[in-house]
């Protein structure tokens, strides 16, 4: 056999070959591979997506994040402002309640000292009657009346 003729018959197989590889085989291929790459920049897409919402919800929460530091920290003031007026309002009470204390003191102390008074002066009055009464009884001189002066104001 000769050369050329071997060459143009494995010519022919390789041809068919060839045209049905370009006719159903590579299509298929290619087909795969776009849809590979359809897919491919899909997800590079979804990816930058995901990248830009993740940036702009780091945002969202660091505003939120700002917020809430000036809610707390306001809150907290209020709260600071409102302890403050409670502890001076109870201060207040206390002084009131103070002051009511020390006056009701007072007028028992005023009471207690009337009392005291009172009870002196009946007691004076009924050591005056007992000093006139031995005075009176005694006959009158002044050593004795003396002496019995002496003992009325150590009575006293």
């Amino acid at each position: 056999m000769n050369i050329n003729a071997t060459l143009w018959i494995q010519w022919i197989p390789f041809a068919i070959l060839a045209w049905v590889t370009a006719q159903f085989i590579w299509p298929v291929i290619a087909k795969a591979l776009d849809e590979r790459a359809a897919k491919i920049a899909d997800g590079l897409a979804a990816a930058d997506r995901a990248k830009s919402e993740l940036a702009s919800a780091n945002k969202a929460v660091e505003a939120q994040l700002a917020q809430t530091r000036t809610e707390s920290t306001k809150l907290l003031g209020d709260a600071e402002k409102r302890a403050a007026a409670i502890v001076e309002e109870a201060k207040k009470r206390a002084e009131d309640e103070a002051a009511k204390i020390l006056a009701q003191a007072k007028a028992d102390a005023d009471q207690q000292v009337a009392r005291a008074r009172e009870a002196l002066r009946e007691q004076v009055a009924v050591l005056a009657v007992k000093g006139a009464e031995a005075i009176l009884h005694k006959e009158v001189n002044a050593g004795v009346h003396a002496e019995l002066l002496t003992r009325l104001k150590q009575e006293l």
